[in-house]
């Protein structure tokens, strides 16, 4: 199981190197879509990503509701904690 510190540094680095988001503009507050500019593409390719790390299932009706990196890091704390 990760702590949340994890979680969020495993996350940050998936946006840093697949995203080219700069390390500076990434913080629990930031909105993935107007803070990072992520698409609809790049949330499904966000959930992918984070799907192969956790080995957990993610739901796309979960990750809709999703709008910060702290809300991304929350639903994968509950997904981790619920095994």
């Amino acid at each position: 199981m990760q702590s949340r510190e994890q979680i969020y540094q495993t996350l940050a680095d998936i946006l840093i190197e697949e995203f080219e988001i700069e390390a500076d503009d990434i913080s629990l507050e930031a909105n993935l879509y107007t803070d990072l500019d992520l698409d609809s593409i790049d949330a499904i390719d966000l959930v992918i990503k984070l799907r192969d790390i956790t080995n957990e299932k993610i739901e796309p009706e979960v990750f809709k509701l999703v709008r910060t990196v702290e809300d991304v890091v929350n639903e994968i704390e509950k997904l981790t904690l619920a095994k």
